[in-house]
C-alpha cells in the first residue's frame, strides 16, 4: 500500500467475506465511503451471500473455489451482466488477488488453514495486512513475519484479544513484525470468555451436542470457531499468535476467564502498571481501528456504559475443563512443527465434532495423540510455505484415523 493510499483513498480485498469478519468490514467499510472502497470479496460456499454483497459494495473482483461455484454466482447475480464483477476461480486466483497491485488493504478472514497462502501473499506483497486468520501464525509464523519484515508490510491484528493488545503497547512497536518484546513489558494477558461451558459440571462435558457448543454467551461467530471458543482451543490458538506478535515467549504470556468480554486484553509492566483496553464485544472496534490506524474513525459501535456492566469478573482457566488449551502453551514450547499438527488435527476433530462423527470430550484426545505422534519424528524445516502444507496435509490424515479410532 502507498502512503498516498494511507493518506487518502484505500482499495480493500476482504478474504472471507460473507464470514461474521468479512460482513462486519463492509460494515465498516460502507460508514466511510470517502476513504475506502473495496476491491475484491472472497468466498467459498455461499455464492448468494458473496453477489448480495458484491452489489452492494460495487466490488470490481470476486473470488470463488471452483467452476461450480463460479456458475451459482453467476445464477444468484441474475440476468443484468453489465456491472457483474471480474470472476476469478481457485485457490491460486485468491493468492493473486491478495497480492494485486490495485489492492492496498487486505483482510485476512479466511477460517483455517485454506487462508493461510493468501495471507502469506498479502504480507509478501508489502499490503497493509488486517490479520484475522489464525493458521497464518500458528501454523507458519516464523514464515509469515518474516515476509512482513522483508516487504515492508504492515501488519495490524485484528482478533479482539491481539488488537487490545496492540493498543496497549509502546508506540514504537506499531504495525510491523518486532524481533524482541517491546521494553518495560512484563506480560501479555489474554482474556477469554469461558464460553457456554465454563460453569457446566466436567463430568457432563462428554454429553456436549454441537448445538450446545455453538451456543456462544457473547459472541456471534461461525460453527467452527464457536466450539474453538467453547474447548479453549482457540485462546490456544491466541496464545500462539501473540508470541509471534509481539515476540513474547509462552512463560510470558497468561490466559484469565472474563465472562464479560469487555476487557479484551491487558499489557502488564515492569514498573507494576497494567494497561486494558475495554469495549462492547463487537468486532467493528478492532477492525475500525486496523482500516483507520494510526487515525481513529467510527466503527458504528455504541459506546461502553461500564456503570450498566457493573462488574468486571476474571479467574484462572481450569485445564481439566479445557485441556486443549493446556494442549496449545505444550505446542508452542515444542515447536512450529507441534503448532502446525495442534491446528490440523483441532480442525479434523472439530469437523468430526459437528458432524456427529466424534464426542465433544474426543476433541482433546484426538489431538493429544496427535501431538505425541508428532513427538516422535525427525525434526524438520519449514522454510518454505510447501513445508508447511505437507505437514499439515500429513498431520490430518493422522488426526482422521485418530479419530475414526476413537469414535469406534
Amino acid at each position: 500500500m502507498t502512503a498516498g493510499s494511507r493518506q487518502g483513498y484505500s482499495r480493500v480485498v476482504i478474504l472471507g467475506a460473507t464470514g461474521s469478519v468479512g460482513e462486519s468490514t463492509l460494515d465498516v467499510i460502507s460508514q466511510h465511503p470517502d476513504r475506502f472502497g473495496v476491491y475484491a470479496l472472497s468466498a467459498h460456499s455461499r455464492m448468494d451471500k458473496l453477489a448480495q454483497a458484491a452489489r452492494a459494495s460495487q466490488a470490481a473482483v470476486v473470488v470463488v473455489p471452483d467452476v461450480q461455484a463460479r456458475t451459482r454466482f453467476c445464477d444468484a447475480w441474475g440476468p443484468e451482466t453489465s456491472s457483474m464483477p471480474d470472476i476469478r476461480v481457485g485457490a491460486q486466483a485468491l493468492a493473486d488477488t491478495a497480492a494485486d497491485a490495485q489492492a492496498d488493504v487486505v483482510m485476512a478472514a479466511i477460517v483455517g488453514a485454506a487462508g493461510l497462502p493468501a495471507a502469506l501473499a498479502a504480507a509478501q506483497a508489502g499490503k497493509r495486512v488486517l490479520l484475522a486468520n489464525k493458521e497464518a501464525l500458528v501454523a507458519a509464523g516464523s514464515l509469515f513475519m518474516s515476509a512482513i519484515r522483508e516487504s515492508g508490510a504492515e501488519l495490524l491484528p485484528i482478533d479482539s484479544e491481539h488488537n487490545a493488545i496492540f493498543q496497549c503497547l509502546p508506540h514504537a512497536t506499531r504495525a510491523g513484525a518486532p524481533s524482541a518484546p517491546s521494553p518495560g513489558v512484563q506480560k501479555l494477558v489474554l482474556t477469554a470468555s469461558g464460553g457456554p461451558f465454563r460453569d457446566r459440571p466436567v463430568a457432563t462435558l462428554h454429553a456436549v451436542t454441537p448445538e450446545q457448543a455453538c451456543a456462544h454467551p457473547t459472541w456471534s461467530m461461525g460453527r467452527k470457531i464457536s466450539v474453538d471458543s467453547a474447548t479453549m482451543l482457540n485462546k490456544g490458538l491466541e496464545v500462539i499468535e501473540a508470541h509471534w506478535l509481539f515476540a513474547m515467549p509462552a512463560e510470558r504470556i497468561e490466559v484469565l476467564i472474563h465472562p464479560q468480554s469487555v476487557v479484551h486484553s491487558m499489557v502488564t509492566y515492569d514498573d507494576g502498571s497494567v494497561l486494558a483496553q475495554l469495549g462492547a464485544p463487537d468486532m467493528r472496534t478492532p477492525i475500525a481501528y486496523g482500516l483507520g490506524f494510526p487515525d481513529r474513525i467510527a466503527s458504528g459501535v455504541a459506546t461502553l456504559d461500564l456503570a450498566k456492566v457493573g462488574r468486571l469478573d476474571f479467574q484462572t482457566p481450569d485445564l481439566a475443563r479445557f485441556p486443549c488449551l493446556g494442549l496449545s502453551f505444550d505446542a508452542l514450547r515444542a515447536g512450529q512443527g507441534a503448532c502446525i499438527v495442534l491446528n490440523a488435527a483441532n480442525e479434523v476433530a472439530v469437523d468430526a465434532f459437528l458432524n456427529g462423527r466424534l464426542r465433544y470430550t474426543a476433541i482433546a484426545s484426538v489431538i493429544e495423540a496427535a501431538l505425541d505422534w508428532h513427538a516422535g519424528q525427525p525434526t524438520q524445516d519449514f522454510s518454505t510455505l510447501d513445508d508447511v502444507l505437507a505437514l499439515d496435509a500429513l498431520a490430518r490424515v493422522r488426526a482422521t484415523a485418530i479419530g475414526m479410532a476413537d469414535a469406534a
